[in-house]
């Protein structure tokens, strides 16, 4: 689930772009539980700004302790023991004592599984989890998913999973627990704010989640949802709806993000450029060198029009590199609640051996030069959307926007 600063700006040229990169976690849950979302986008060879990304890093490991340990294991355990399940267990935990929480290290069909949910098609409960201050969270749930229907709420907190607490699992280790086949029954133990501990049974199905959603009201204002920021179907969708607000002479747009955990920064530099011609969309930086710097191009159908973005705290990622683009640029104005703030960019990266590494490769920076992680970004306009606004089936962060556009 697919990077910003103009201080100490040099001029470079434009590199080759290798592979896609992309944000945040979501799990199928989506991966979405299934899912880690992060911004993704183009990977750009940084080798002429550094001849050594590793310079304060060894250059190589003594892996023969490790066949210490499993000598001992070999000697003592009173158990089966598998090579494969051995050495994919060693392979992820070198990966996580980095201490990135968007770093990982995925199995060939833990892959699979990543790329499928960021496309919007998996088996699970269609809710997104991230780690926050180490608590498992539940990032945000997709529309119409089993997640949403059974209750589950964006910034509840995993406690256990079948019973299993879950307190210390990893984000793919939840993800592996939680996503399962259509038809089969998952019950997750939250605790959400002030309310205690919940208990909620959630079937889980098949998941096709189309990523962008449009209408237009009676009154002539245009509603863009984006659930999440693909590699196939977002840009396309996005742009044909906005080519249709603008045929239909439109008073205003609503972009609502709010529960979108990220995706692919090539989506989300797209999606701004239904709004902004030839502008700074986005930054990445690398050990506070500026590596490479996207911009808009240069056929806004939206530009001009009056537009307001719905946040919350499980906009992540790409959603946030979207509002801050527009914010930052005069474009839109934000409405609801404080983001989640991730501001780091991954890709995806083989193994040799089998596998791949999710691997923070750069922060990213908005127009202004903000890096958001851990703030979020905080709204111009700031309405709370409560449980019992969820429960009364009202939405004050949406009428607040209607209200400014009409």
């Amino acid at each position: 689930m697919e990077q910003n600063d103009q201080s100490n700006q040099q001029s470079h040229q434009h590199l080759p772009i290798k592979k896609k990169r992309l944000p945040f976690a979501t799990i199928g849950l989506v991966l979405i539980v299934g899912v880690v979302s992060f911004v993704a986008g183009s990977r750009v060879d940084t080798s002429q700004f550094f001849a050594s990304n590793s310079a304060d890093s060894p250059s190589s490991i003594d892996f023969s302790t490790l066949n210490d340990v499993y000598k001992v294991l070999r000697s003592n355990y009173d158990g089966k023991l598998s090579e494969d399940e051995l050495i994919a267990g060693a392979k992820r935990g070198l990966v996580e004592a980095a201490g990135d929480p968007y770093t990982a290290y995925f199995t060939d069909a833990e892959a699979k599984e990543f790329q499928s949910d960021l496309e919007g098609s998996f088996q699970g409960i269609g809710a997104e989890l991230g780690k926050r201050n180490d608590r498992l969270l539940v990032i945000s749930t997709l529309d119409d998913s089993p997640a949403k229907k059974a209750g589950l709420l964006a910034q509840d907190a995993i406690i256990k999973v079948n019973d299993e607490d879950a307190t210390s699992w990893t984000v793919e280790e939840a993800v592996t627990k939680i996503r399962g086949e259509k038809g089969t029954s998952v019950k997750l133990t939250v605790l959400r704010g002030d309310e205690g501990l919940k208990e909620i049974s959630i079937v889980r199905d098949q998941i096709t989640n189309p990523s962008v959603k449009a209408e237009i009201t009676p009154e002539g204002i245009g509603i863009l949802r984006i659930s999440r920021f693909g590699d196939t179907d977002t840009t396309a969708l996005s742009r044909r709806a906005a080519n249709e607000f603008k045929a239909r002479n439109v008073k205003g747009v609503i972009l609502d993000l709010r529960g979108n955990g990220g995706g692919y920064l090539t989506a989300a530099r797209e999606v701004s450029s239904l709004w902004l011609e030839n502008k700074v969309v986005v930054s990445e930086r690398k050990k506070n060198v500026i590596i490479d710097t996207l911009r808009s191009d240069s056929n806004a159908p939206l530009l001009g029009i009056k537009t307001v973005v719905l946040v919350d705290g499980g906009s992540a990622s790409a959603s946030e590199i979207v509002a801050g683009a527009l914010e930052d640029n005069g474009a839109a104005t934000l409405v609801g609640q404080k983001t989640f703030g991730k501001g780091s960019v991954q890709t995806l990266e083989n193994v040799k051996s089998g596998g791949q590494v999710k691997v923070t490769v750069a922060k990213w920076y908005t127009p202004k030069g903000k890096n958001i992680s851990k703030e979020g970004i905080k709204p111009q306009i700031e309405v709370k959307l409560t449980i019992d606004d969820v429960n009364a089936n009202r939405d004050p962060q949406k009428d607040k926007a209607l209200e400014l556009l009409r």
